[in-house]
């Protein structure tokens, strides 16, 4: 009887022993999952963070070039407004700053020439006279669809 007890209590002290590893093991899986999330919570709390200082950052620099242009309009219009007392006779339309860059006309017969010499070359195997067909059919047809573009961001003046 005395063994059967002692072979029980042995049993009973390992499978405590066991529970109590598999217990701190679970908690230490525990543990380093928190301690990861709150890692990433913590850059994302970072990320956020910077994200509203370039907001920020990026209105303060819209509200500067708004005032810029408050203050040139307004110099703009005390000029204008000195001038035709001076000259009365002198009208000039305001001209809106020039454009820098390509059109899209440009850019339209850039991209149309080069399409229609390929394809020019795909479609007729008599590589010269395909590619200057298509060239120039390509180069062409841009232009129109440039040119239509340009009229609507008003860089060129609509027909009537």
């Amino acid at each position: 009887m005395k063994k059967i007890f002692s072979v029980a209590a042995l049993a009973i002290i390992l499978s405590a022993c066991s529970n109590n590893a598999k217990q701190e093991a679970m908690i230490r899986q525990q543990a380093i999952v928190a301690v990861k999330d709150s890692l990433k919570l913590d850059s994302f709390k970072r990320a956020d963070a910077r994200e509203k200082e370039r907001v920020a950052i990026v209105k303060e620099e819209k509200a500067k070039q708004e005032k810029r242009t408050l203050l040139l309009a307004e110099r703009n219009e005390a000029a204008s407004a000195r001038t035709s007392n001076s000259s009365s006779s002198h009208n000039e339309a305001a001209v809106p700053a020039k454009k820098k860059g390509w059109s899209q006309a440009a850019k339209g017969a850039v991209i149309g020439a080069g399409a229609g010499a390929l394809g020019g070359i795909l479609i007729d195997k008599k590589d010269g006279r395909g590619a200057i067909i298509g060239g120039v059919v390509g180069a062409g047809t841009g232009y129109v669809i440039g040119r239509a573009q340009d009229r609507k961001s008003g860089r060129v003046q609509p027909k009537n």
